[in-house]
């Protein structure tokens, strides 16, 4: 079974045996299980109604932001940037699947889902970014220096704008085992950075009554963090090794097409949480990168 994307996976000349024009479903086998597509267009319109203006605010924000900004805003905003794209290709993409259905307009289709595909590599940044403030504070004063992550936001850039026009060009099918190669080595990553972020926080109060309520703070927002990645990343991981157990109809109708709509969930989920703090104080707005404000605080707060 061909684990390709769902979203790029249909035909590009596929037509209704009825009308002429791709039905809303896209499939004609699909026909009898419409839940998938049903939750798929559900999802697409949240983003555009919720995701798009909720990333233009984050980055509002973070613009805002000087002397109390976090070395994991740099990422965050550029995050934020490719998922406000992906966003906004929503109305190109509805029309297209439910009216057009233009072989041009899929290659700018393809080309949006290989960005979105690869914002996990930004959440990789993140979560790197605050493992080695709290778990290796030392170190991490000697990498405090943005052009050190500009050079690195580049270098993302180049690999996910190389992997968008390989898709959009090659198909979806050229991309398939980098985007499952990606999503595991990504998800791996980013669920042991956080853990050992939370352990390293767990430790520092074994003993004590109570927790700081900075590092309180700190460790309920990563555990939320590593909750939106289990949430958002963690089926597809999860779908890769069974898709040959299951037929046509439930792979392309109804599993792939909802495991890859709660992963685009994730356009509306960052911005999201991401503002839910930014009325906090400055140490407490952001994961604990944000709390060193010097090499000696920084070691007495977060990592010891």
């Amino acid at each position: 079974m061909n684990t390709s994307v769902i979203n790029s996976i249909l035909p590009l000349n596929h037509t209704s045996s009825d009308s002429g024009l791709p039905p809303w479903y896209e499939l004609d086998v699909c026909k009898e299980v419409p839940g998938g597509f049903v939750f798929y267009y559900l999802v697409k319109v949240f983003n555009l109604v919720v995701g798009f203006p909720a990333n233009i605010i984050a980055m509002w924000q973070m613009a805002k932001k000087k002397s109390d900004s976090s070395t994991s805003d740099i990422f965050i905003f550029n995050l934020a940037i490719s998922d406000a794209y992906f966003c906004l290709m929503t109305p190109i993409d509805l029309v297209n699947r439910l009216l057009l259905s233009d072989k041009h307009i899929w290659y700018f289709q393809r080309f949006a889902y290989g960005i979105k595909d690869t914002t996990p590599l930004f959440l990789t940044c993140i979560c790197l970014d605050r493992y080695m403030a709290v778990v290796h504070p030392i170190v991490f004063t000697g990498i405090r220096d943005n052009k050190i992550r500009v050079a690195v936001i580049m270098l993302v850039w180049g690999l996910m704008l190389a992997y968008a026009l390989t898709k959009s060009i090659a198909g979806a099918d050229s991309a398939v085992n980098v985007f499952t190669g990606l999503i595991l080595t990504a998800f791996i990553i980013m669920v042991f950075c956080n853990f050992s972020i939370i352990w390293i926080l767990r430790k520092s109060v074994m003993g004590k009554e109570k927790m700081h309520p900075m590092k309180k703070k700190a460790f309920r927002t990563v555990v939320i963090t590593l909750a939106i990645i289990v949430f958002n990343y963690l089926p597809p991981v999860a779908l890769f090794p069974f898709t040959a157990y299951y037929s046509f109809v439930e792979f392309k109708c109804q599993i792939s097409i909802t495991v890859y709509s709660i992963m685009d969930l994730s356009s509306s989920i960052e911005p999201l949480l991401y503002m839910s703090k930014m009325k906090r104080p400055p140490c407490l707005a952001n994961l604990p990168s944000s709390c060193c404000q010097s090499p000696s605080e920084e070691s007495h707060d977060v990592s010891t």
